[in-house]
């Protein structure tokens, strides 16, 4: 359990980082020196913050999770792709300029979605049911 709770602290950690750092990519967005869309800028910069309070969360939940070292690793593994895809995917959307929230016939907006879906949405959904119904009946108590 503890290098799993050790992957989980320094990858969060440093998606916090990057999200800080997507900041810079936020206002040169918002000033028109760099060519992408602010809004999807600032998207990216707040999945970034937000996804690495949810690593840091999984990270203190696993004492009370029922699941092996193995299962812990798995479970560690689905958060922290899912939520550094979803940061990268966001900041592509931002200079793609496409929203990729469905199928629409163009090539650069259907890579999208099928990255958020693929490596966003279904590690995010599994990763978080499994979370959910992983907490021990006893409390973690051991």
């Amino acid at each position: 359990m503890e290098s799993t709770k050790r992957l989980l602290l320094r990858s969060g950690a440093f998606l916090l980082f990057l999200g800080m750092a997507t900041g810079g990519f936020v206002a040169a967005a918002m000033t028109g020196k760099v060519n992408a869309d602010a809004s999807m800028a600032l998207a990216s910069h707040l999945n970034a913050i937000l996804g690495a309070f949810m690593i840091f969360g999984l990270a203190i939940s696993l004492q009370y999770l029922r699941y092996t070292d193995v299962g812990q690793r798995r479970l560690a593994w689905l958060i922290i792709v899912a939520n550094y895809a979803n940061w990268s995917v966001t900041a592509l959307k931002a200079f793609l300029r496409v929203h990729g929230i469905d199928f629409v016939g163009e090539a650069r907006n259907d890579l999208i979605f099928l990255l958020l879906t693929l490596l966003v949405v279904i590690p995010s959904l599994v990763g978080t049911w499994f979370w959910f119904t992983g907490f021990r009946k006893d409390g973690g108590k051991s």
